[in-house]
């Protein structure tokens, strides 16, 4: 059965080398290697070898001509402990050429009873000593790859699966767009909105998950650009007719891909906010900060999501110096009844005025906690409380004079 062959993962990798070092210490033999069948080629997939070089990894040959061939279709015994006894393999060129005087093959098996080849070892010289419980060790041994390649396998056939569900959500022109109001804290007066993805084919999926797959299979910063295109255009319409602001979330991987200043070229770009999405260290900030500077040049300004949930976000302030903070979610819940997540709202309300920073807070879902940051002064606030996300046309009748929400969109987070 012709398949196209995938590395294994490292770890998987360094079983199999351990395993396959200690099967010909203990036996004594020369030469160990897993061999896997593709098509008509026996190809050498892990070697270990006394002396380097006489097997090399990745190299192939036919299977018809190999040990493992006639191993598994019967023509030659599991284990041989002198070639020179039997007449099968004292016709193979490879007895000879090798040489192989001792020689322990069985088959890989996988779950699914597909053979995926063989676990061999073989020595130059015949070694009479070798006998079924040394088989019998090799068969263990052959069993405990065949689990490791099974889990191998499995994962990448979730990878090709997810890579395909990302593919397809892609060709029918990417994820659908909401918009969740922010709103001044002077007024309580809607100044513009931040765009959600939605994933209507499985709403109750956590939008996370839908990102993190596409980055998994390498589609994560196509993903985000659609994300970001689907929002400008949808948008459009909005600034055709109102002077409000569209923030987007970017992680540095898509900002940092050459396309990416050219989503904006059509967007008004003084009214784009550009919301920074890393949860993860970033030890060189030199090539985002350069790939901000011509954004900034034009207009759009820089803000840090999350900011208080973790390292990164602290981080992405001092190496950014952004225009906004985003106070995450996660201090704003209930920071009128904690005074721990008051503290450290405080603190960073300061830290923020210090540097010139203006404050949005996320996740305003109740009025005391609206009471609080107002008595804080931040800037805007956006949440539950104030404007669920809702479809452009909503969000454009909520400001119209006098609007309010219309048909809010209840599942959405942030695009990341």
């Amino acid at each position: 059965m012709q398949r196209a062959a995938e590395s294994p993962p490292p770890d998987s990798l360094n079983d199999i080398r351990a395993m396959l070092r200690l099967v010909r210490q203990n036996l004594g033999l020369d030469v160990a290697f897993i061999g896997e069948f593709v098509g008509d080629r026996r190809i050498f997939r892990h070697v270990d070898a006394a002396v380097p070089g006489l097997v090399r990894e990745g190299e192939a040959d036919l299977l018809e001509e190999s040990y493992c061939a006639r191993v598994v279709d019967g023509r030659l015994p599991e284990l041989i402990p002198d070639t020179a006894g039997v007449a099968e393999a004292q016709r193979m060129p490879a007895t000879r050429a090798l040489p192989v005087g001792a020689h322990l093959s069985v088959p890989i098996r996988l779950s699914n009873g597909m053979v995926y080849g063989t676990f061999c070892c073989f020595g130059h010289s015949p070694d009479h000593s070798l006998n079924a419980r040394d088989l019998a060790m090799l068969r263990t041994f052959a069993g405990l790859v065949a689990q490791r390649i099974d889990r191998d396998l499995q994962t990448e056939s979730l990878r090709v699966a997810r890579r395909a569900r990302i593919r397809q959500l892609l060709d029918r022109g990417g994820p659908a767009i909401v918009f969740q109001p922010v709103f001044l804290l002077d007024g309580l007066r809607p100044i513009g909105s931040e765009a959600l993805s939605r994933f209507p084919d499985d709403p109750h999926r956590p939008i996370e998950a839908w990102f993190s797959d596409a980055a998994e299979a390498g589609l994560g910063v196509e993903l985000e650009h659609r994300a970001i295109g689907n929002a400008l255009d949808a948008y459009a319409a909005i600034w055709a007719r109102h002077r409000v602001q569209l923030g987007v979330n970017a992680s540095p991987a898509a900002i940092l891909d050459p396309h990416f200043a050219r989503l904006f070229d059509a967007a008004p770009a003084d009214r784009v906010v550009l919301e920074l999405t890393e949860h993860e260290r970033i030890d060189d900030y030199g090539e985002l900060v350069a790939a901000l500077a011509p954004l900034r040049a034009r207009g759009v300004r820089i803000a840090v999501d999350d900011v208080g949930a973790g390292y990164a976000s602290m981080s992405h302030i001092v190496a950014i110096r952004p225009d906004i903070i985003k106070l995450d979610r996660g201090i704003v819940r209930g920071l009128d009844a904690d005074p721990m997540r008051a503290a450290l709202a405080t603190a960073l309300t300061g830290f923020a005025a210090q540097c010139g920073c203006k404050v949005v807070a996320e996740g305003v879902e109740t009025p005391g906690e609206l009471a609080l940051l107002a008595g804080l002064k931040v800037q805007a606030l956006q949440g539950f409380l104030l404007g669920r996300p809702m479809d452009v046309s909503a969000f454009e009748a909520l400001l119209a004079p006098g609007g309010v929400p219309a048909a809010p969109v209840r599942s959405a987070v942030p695009v990341d």
